[in-house]
């Protein structure tokens, strides 16, 4: 593992310790060089997932960009990042256990905006926003429109 500080490999695991339900293990690590203190997490990853853009380009699913997105349509609302990484982590399993090791991020963004629904309406509603790519007000209302419709059916 490198530092993040100096950059040299030589790090020393100073304590390990389980968390989120057992499904991480958490590591505070020592640089031997600068002994700067830093924590690294370990989460199982059952098989290598690639993002395939609309462009075409393809890319190693990242967890952490996941997150961001999320935290970014959750922000200043009622929703913690424990609930946030809970969100991720039932994404992600779902992503794996497909057939596909290729996943389009238009499924992707269906995933994070089907488990937003039943967490936060607003973050729900922020996220498409950036989804569907909307381009002004009679964007948002069509899409409540839509909503509107769907739920009363």
């Amino acid at each position: 593992m490198r530092c993040p500080q100096c950059g040299k490999a030589n790090t020393q695991v100073k304590d390990s310790r389980p968390s989120e339900d057992n499904k991480v293990v958490r590591r505070r690590r020592e640089c031997t060089s600068c002994e700067a203190r830093f924590t690294t997490f370990e989460r199982i990853q059952l098989r290598e997932l690639v993002v395939v853009k609309r462009s075409g380009k393809r890319f190693p699913f990242d967890r952490e960009k996941l997150v961001r997105s999320i935290s970014i349509a959750t922000r200043k609302r009622d929703v913690d990042l424990a609930t946030i990484e809970k969100l991720v982590d039932d994404i992600t399993r779902r992503l794996e256990k497909r057939a596909e090791e290729e996943i389009p991020t238009e499924q992707i963004g269906l995933l994070v905006m089907e488990t937003l629904k039943d967490v936060d309406d607003v973050s729900f509603v922020r996220f498409a926003s950036v989804y569907h790519d909307f381009r002004g007000v009679n964007d948002f209302s069509q899409f409540l429109a839509s909503l509107g419709a769907r739920d009363e059916q």
